[in-house]
């Protein structure tokens, strides 16, 4: 009698796991992978700022180029896991990677040399893990595009889910147990990101790219932790060398531009309307990336030394946050604004009247000037040189409803404009982009550096410094939606083109 219940439980254990089996591995460590990432940026500056005593520009200009490299480097961690190692091996070792980056900040030492080799680390580790997580998920919905939208969705939503939690914890825990303590936190969230995938990595057996379904040859893997290790050690250097890093960014810009022109060149006559729409769309998300930066840069800093940090209602005393806690704010309201965000397109879609995405841009560029008007508007009205926190709540709120109307568009612009056989190599180019626009961003933030004084600044000295930064970048925003307004006809005629010719 017990020979059939065995024959079944084995028949059980042969059946394949389902697609959300499979999804649920990689949103899991995309999760913790999250939680690790920004529990450091939410108090990295901080700690240039306050412990290793930068000057705001040192910082500022060192977060940029950190943040450029790292947005940048998924194109070449892509191609790695495509063609050399696979996607959920690349991923896994980026992951490793990005936890040893981690632990290297998280030693109790104040060594310079330390923290430009841990943030080089960081970089090459988000470089080998980003794109190939997403590419999994890619193939585990490949051919059903309803649910992969449905599944990216819910992907993004992890993202928020981990940001949120770390960018809440981690200033918490440096205001009690100190810096390191707090960068720890972002080692142990990694490491639970991969023990469950160690634990669950038999659900995404075949899936992945070509390489995963070989043996893994151990020349290749090999060649890429010793060119891994290569490129630690030259970001680290870049890193050090502000002046080097600069020259750096717009040589990645320089490169962008020039693959935009082969690409046009060499397209097909039918295949360039849309090119040019993605290149006008993808200078609209690089500008949108320049207030974007100002919330790790500017915002935090202003946070510091200019808003009250604690929270009342109606006279009552409600809780006090750390200044790095405000980044938070974003992704809280991404998760509040994105359903009925997509409510509304969907009822705009059925009725006819859905926005191009050139107009959501446009609408996304909006926010983001009311957001800036909110904050110089508060600096100039403020007689005590410090603003409510509540304040923040409400610039946040405008500049994430932005990021969801342009930012969260933004990688459709390439799948949608972009010939399928070009499609990854625009998406590198894509990234490489925006990293160049996170560094601007770093450099517009410097309007607003304290200067000499640093952290012995006082909030008089620092309110005019915030206040004109402050309205420089609305007016940098009017400037922005007026300009892409004017540019609304040219892109209906090129988006008509395009849906013509494919």
């Amino acid at each position: 009698m017990s020979a059939p219940a065995v024959l079944s439980d084995q028949t059980t254990q042969r059946r394949p796991p389902s697609r959300t089996q499979s999804f649920s591995v990689v949103l899991m460590i995309e999760l913790w992978e999250r939680f690790g990432y920004y529990g450091m940026q939410s108090i990295l500056l901080l700690f240039m700022v306050e412990r290793l005593g930068f000057h705001d520009s040192r910082a500022n200009l060192l977060w940029g180029a950190f943040a450029a490299l790292t947005y940048a480097a998924p194109a070449i961690g892509g191609w790695v896991g495509d063609a050399v190692l696979g996607s959920r091996r690349t991923m896994l070792l980026g992951a490793c990677t990005l936890a040893a980056g981690y632990m290297l900040l998280s030693l109790p030492t104040r060594g310079v040399v330390l923290l430009y080799a841990a943030m080089g680390t960081i970089s090459v580790g988000n470089g080998l893990f980003k794109s190939n997580a997403a590419n999994l998920v890619r193939r585990i919905y490949e051919g059903d595009d309803g649910r992969l939208d449905g599944a990216f969705t819910i992907y993004y939503m992890a993202v928020n889910v981990g940001s949120t939690v770390s960018l809440l914890l981690s200033p918490w825990l440096k205001d009690r147990f100190g810096w390191h303590a707090a960068f720890a936190a972002s080692v142990a969230g990694l490491l639970l990101g991969l023990a469950n995938y160690l634990m669950m990595r038999h659900l995404l057996e075949g899936i992945g790219s070509a390489p995963d379904a070989r043996p893994l040859r151990p020349n290749r893997l090999a060649a890429v932790i010793a060119v891994g290790l290569g490129a630690i050690v030259l970001v680290g250097i870049v890193l050090q060398h502000p002046d080097l890093a600069r020259d750096c960014v717009w040589l990645a810009g320089a490169i962008v531009a020039g693959i935009w022109v082969w690409t046009y060149r060499t397209g097909a006559a039918s295949e360039r309307p849309g090119l040019l729409m993605m290149y006008l769309l993808t200078v609209e998300v690089m500008l949108f990336f320049i207030f974007y930066q100002q919330m790790a840069t500017s915002l935090t800093l202003f946070a510091l030394r200019n808003v009250n940090l604690g929270f009342s209602l109606a006279g009552v005393r409600l809780f006090t946050w750390s200044p790095a806690q405000f980044q938070a704010l974003d992704p809280i309201w991404i998760m509040l604004l994105s359903p009925p965000l997509a409510f509304a397109y969907n009822r705009l879609g059925a009725s006819g009247r859905d926005l191009s995405m050139a107009g959501k841009f446009l609408v996304g560029f909006a926010a983001v000037a009311a957001g800036f008007l909110i904050w110089w508007l508060a600096c100039r009205a403020s007689t005590t040189a410090m603003v409510s926190s509540w304040v923040m709540v409400w610039g946040y709120g405008l500049l994430s409803l932005g990021e969801l109307l342009i930012s969260g568009l933004g990688l459709a612009v390439v799948a949608r404009y972009v010939p399928a056989r070009m499609s990854g190599f625009m998406m590198g180019a894509y990234f490489v982009g925006v990293g160049v626009a996170m560094y601007v961003g770093s450099v517009v933030a410097n309007y607003a550096a304290a200067g000499d004084v640093g952290v012995a600044a006082s909030a008089a000295q620092t309110l005019p410094l915030y206040t004109a930064l402050f309205f420089k970048l609305f007016l940098l925003a009017c400037g922005g939606t007026a300009l892409f307004a004017l540019l609304l006809p040219i892109t209906a005629k090129l988006d008509a083109a395009h849906r013509r010719r494919t």
